[in-house]
């Protein structure tokens, strides 16, 4: 996938395209259908499919207080929008500039004397333009006049629940359920960071973890115990996951990721690690010394190699 980092970077002899534009924080089910959507569209009639998104949340410029943490960084998001098939991204930066155009001058600008667009799928919830003053129905009329049709895309509602959003995602993973939020995500919850040096209270108790630096992107579950996955450089290895600040502990910071790799020691210091979330086990607790600690580890890697269905080495 081409990554086009502002319309300054789309060539000129750029191809028709087939064209989905929104915030794909996640990249979870309900974007994929649109993706899908998209490729389908692509493919039949020789288009590129393209996405256009953006470098935050455009809450985050225009009314900050009222701005959802994200659920996955932008890299995070450019990589996920990869594996999906599509030909390219358009990354455009949400500033005082583009939060201003009018609507007309959106499509005008982007859709049409960029990207050449053919077929423009959204969801119909879809807005667009200075104070989102731009629907579906303002873009279809704008399609028939520049010559693109539009493809509203129904929302996705498992099982007839509410509709795939990255506000449930954000309510399941404040919950812990991460194996909720992946079966809406279509992929594991995952947090990507650097491992730099902790207290070494894991490595005194048999136990050496990971710990990510608290810079790491992507949005973290609730404080608890969960079995899961840490992938360096292309290998994933089985980890029992901790979250939270070890209240067994005085002086540990909030929200510490640390993962420890089963049946290995492995030297992971300054590598930048992904640890992605399978199952909840257990919440943080304080424990009243360190025996009770050690057997409570213990039976958290007895439980994340069932979850994981890893057999003991």
């Amino acid at each position: 996938m081409t990554v086009l980092y502002g319309l300054d970077d789309v060539p000129a002899e750029w191809p028709a395209s087939a064209v989905s534009i929104g915030k794909f924080d996640g990249v979870h089910a309900g974007h994929r259908a649109i993706i899908g959507e998209l490729k389908t569209l692509a493919r039949r009639e020789g288009l590129a499919a393209v996405v256009v998104t953006f470098d935050r949340h455009p809450l985050a410029l225009l009314n900050p207080e009222r701005c959802p943490t994200e659920l996955i960084s932008v890299q995070q998001k450019l990589d996920l929008l990869a594996e999906t098939g599509l030909d390219a991204t358009l990354l455009l930066t949400f500033d005082t500039a583009l939060s201003s155009l009018p609507p007309e001058d959106f499509v005008r600008d982007i859709l049409v004397n960029t990207l050449h667009a053919r077929h423009v799928s959204v969801g119909r919830d879809f807005r667009f333009g200075a104070r989102g003053a731009g629907d579906v129905e303002l873009l279809t009329a704008l399609g028939r006049q520049y010559g693109f049709d539009v493809r509203p895309i129904d929302d996705v509602m498992p099982q007839g629940e509410r509709r795939v959003s990255s506000t449930w995602i954000r309510e399941l993973l404040a919950e812990g359920d991460v194996r909720s939020a992946t079966r809406l995500l279509g992929h594991a919850p995952t947090v990507r960071g650097e491992v730099v040096h902790g207290a070494a209270r894991g490595r005194e108790l048999g136990f050496p973890t990971a710990n990510l630096s608290r810079l790491s992107e992507g949005l973290i579950p609730a404080d608890g115990v969960y079995a899961g996955w840490l992938t360096d450089d292309g290998q994933r290895y089985p980890a029992a996951i901790s979250i939270g600040n070890n209240p067994t502990f005085d002086g540990v910071a909030q929200k510490q990721v640390e993962a420890y790799v089963l049946d290995q020691e492995i030297d992971l210091y300054d590598h930048v690690v992904e640890v992605s979330f399978v199952e909840h086990i257990r919440g943080m607790v304080a424990f009243t010394g360190i025996e009770p600690l050690i057997r409570q580890m213990q039976d958290d890697v007895v439980k994340t190699r069932a979850i994981l269905h890893r057999p003991l080495d």
